[in-house]
């Protein structure tokens, strides 16, 4: 009899060291991966508001120029723009017509198609108070921001006689969710407007699913912490249990 209690704290520890040990891959592997594939920012302006608004802390999956879609928004860094880390929506790609507004929606027009930006502001009567037309250069991306009344990007360059594009390789990140303040967390507003664009849009990163091998690993590295010292007071509760039992039993014989 005395053996299925030994056998069973047994099964108990090695169930225990089993998720502290897969806690620990889960935790630090996704916390490593998200290190290795995020950079956080600090947005500086409101010009991409109401998506996301100064002072708001990002997070960007590391990407290359060429991983950019239509409807991302990005960090870049380029010199016509002040040589400064700037986040702003992609609307144009190399080979794109990219004009405002249309006559009958209002809405953005890339390559003759209306496009639905349900991410701007809901006051905005038009994508943009000022009419533009642009050929997107080849390697080029043609930046807005989402704040179109209030937003230095692509229309004022162009309005100053220059391309008003950034090269693909200026790029360094795709924003993908708001980290701060703690009422705006989550993930930016989608931009499937553009999915029916020549490429699509841009798919979901990997960064919910490492969210949750992060925090799953710390769930179980602290219940499988936990199973010691649990166990060692359910063994004592029940010894004092039995130790009762037992004094009873001899008073009642006694008397």
């Amino acid at each position: 009899m005395s053996g299925t209690p030994r056998r069973g704290g047994r099964v108990g520890r090695a169930l225990s060291n089993l998720a502290v040990g897969l806690g620990c891959v889960l935790f630090l592997g996704g916390f490593v991966l998200a290190a290795f594939l995020y950079q956080p920012y600090t947005v500086p302006t409101d010009s991409m508001a109401p998506s996301v608004a100064s002072g708001d802390r990002v997070l960007a999956e590391r990407v290359e120029g060429h991983e950019v879609h239509r409807g991302d928004v990005v960090v870049f860094r380029d010199a016509d723009w002040g040589d400064l880390p700037m986040i702003k929506r992609v609307v144009g790609v190399g080979g794109d017509t990219v004009a405002c507004c249309d006559d009958d929606t209002g809405l953005l027009l890339v390559n003759g198609e209306p496009i639905e930006e349900p991410y701007l502001d809901e006051g905005e009567r038009a994508a943009s108070p000022t009419g533009f037309d642009a050929e997107v250069p080849k390697g080029e991306l043609f930046l807005l921001g989402d704040d179109r009344s209030d937003s230095l990007d692509s229309r004022s360059l162009l309005a100053e006689g220059e391309p008003g594009t950034v090269p693909r390789e200026a790029v360094s990140g795709r924003v993908t969710a708001t980290l701060w303040p703690f009422d705006r967390i989550g993930s930016l507003p989608d931009a499937d407007g553009f999915a029916g664009q020549p490429g699509g849009v841009s798919g979901d990163g990997p960064l919910w699913p490492l969210v949750w091998a992060t925090g799953s690993g710390a769930v179980l590295i602290v219940f499988g912490g936990l199973y010691g010292p649990v166990a060692r007071l359910t063994t004592r509760s029940r010894r004092d249990g039995v130790r009762g039992s037992s004094v009873t039993h001899n008073e009642g014989t006694r008397g």
